[in-house]
């Protein structure tokens, strides 16, 4: 494969295989899925309640057994938006093409185990976007506002970071576009975060430490807060946890940090009176806790990713960012494959084309850009050409007006 190739399929088989791991133990404590599970989840498990179907009736999904959730079924989506299209997206291209995906062609969800639309498995935050877009007609630019602010538009923005690989501002504008008929405030911010944190991280030679700092440059608010204060809870940190207890400690010391900006309060499940406002204070948990537990195994794909998956809470969300991230750096070969395989089989979904299928519309959206540049380059040198000053209009200054001296 080619670099790109191999980054894009890295991408989405890492962001889809932590949400595979993750989903068994979403919304669960540490201490919770320790006492389910007999010990930290090393890999992939069953679903945290055997009666799925009816212990929790709001959702009945099959979580766990290596079943992708709606973060990877979004993500798929997005794909097959941008190979439609084979070029940037914005907010109308949510509602051109997106919706449509979501409320029109039947596929497999394997958390159902069944043909469904999309539209029947995602949560209420995204269903928003059908309610709004496709029924309520509103600017697609505008439609985010007054939604749940969480990580549902985070989630799946993966793709973006990809199609603008190596320029992480470029992909953090163009997240922000399309997460605008979708969220608002610092669920909107997320998107574009964690899009530039995949655009660095793709990038040739890129380093854990270039994807934070790139993070860091495009992120506003109680984002940029979150981020800066794992940052500095993990500089200090003494190397990759190698026991049970440095990965508790580290997942503490992630919490610590980021529970001071995240509006969802300490019981998961049971929220405070303020979560999921708008807010220029706050920041969604997911983004902030993936790239502490990334700084903490030092961009480790396995460890990273089971340290979200241990960490609970929102944990599917928590292990794709990092996963993504870990994957994109690390390339195809860090995703173990007996966690891929065993994901693809159980879910029927091919996940390595999935990232075939990005990397031939990110190669197409990215010479695009590259004869655009061509272009525009031709353009600036034009106009700094007649913006330079002549030999006569230079004397004529240094004379001073109407030749007297200066």
């Amino acid at each position: 494969m080619t670099w790109l190739e191999d980054r894009a399929v890295a991408v989405v088989t890492g962001a889809a295989v932590g949400d595979a791991l993750g989903g068994a133990t979403e919304g669960w404590t540490p201490e919770q899925i320790e006492e389910r599970h007999g010990g930290r989840v090393t890999g992939i498990v069953g679903p945290f309640l055997p009666d799925w179907r009816t212990a929790r009736p709001i959702a009945p999904y099959h979580k766990g057994d290596g079943h992708i959730t709606d973060d990877t079924l979004m993500t798929r989506a997005l794909v097959e938006v941008y190979a439609a299209r084979r070029d940037h997206l914005d907010a109308y291209a949510v509602a051109e093409d997106l919706v449509p995906l979501m409320i029109g062609e039947p596929r497999w969800v394997p958390e159902l185990e069944a043909e469904a639309l999309i539209l029947q498995r995602v949560f209420l935050a995204e269903k928003w976007i059908v309610a709004r877009l496709h029924y309520g007609h509103v600017d697609p630019r505008e439609a985010g506002v007054g939604n749940i602010v969480n990580c549902g538009a985070a989630m799946y923005m993966a793709p973006v970071g990809v199609v603008n690989a190596g320029d992480h501002r470029a992909a953090y504008a163009e997240a922000i576009d399309v997460a605008g008929a979708h969220q608002s405030s610092y669920g909107r911010e997320a998107a574009g975060v964690f899009a530039a944190a995949v655009a660095a991280a793709v990038a040739p030679g890129a380093t854990l430490d270039d994807v934070v700092e790139a993070m860091l440059d495009v992120a506003h608010d109680g984002t940029a807060d979150a981020l800066q204060a794992v940052v500095d809870a993990l500089s200090g940190w003494p190397g990759a946890p190698t026991t049970d207890t440095e990965e508790r400690a580290l997942g503490r010391a992630v919490r610590t940090a980021v529970a001071p900006y995240d509006s969802v309060g300490p019981e998961y499940r049971r929220m405070s009176r303020d979560a999921r406002r708008p807010s220029r204070t706050m920041a969604i948990e997911e983004l902030p806790a993936a790239v502490g537990l990334l700084l903490g195994h030092r961009g480790d794909y396995r460890g990273s990713v089971l340290a979200a998956v241990n960490y609970g809470r929102d944990a599917d969300s928590i292990a794709v960012m990092a996963g993504a991230v870990a994957a994109g750096l690390g390339g195809s070969r860090v995703v173990p494959v007996e966690w891929l395989d065993r994901v693809e089989e159980a879910s029927r979904m091919d996940l390595r084309e999935t990232g075939r299928l990005l990397a031939s519309a990110a190669r197409d959206v990215l010479a695009a850009d590259h004869q655009r540049a061509d272009e525009r380059s031709r353009v600036l040198a034009g106009l700094l050409a007649e913006a330079a000053p002549s030999a006569d209009s230079s004397a004529v200054a240094a004379a001073g007006v109407g030749g007297a001296p200066a």
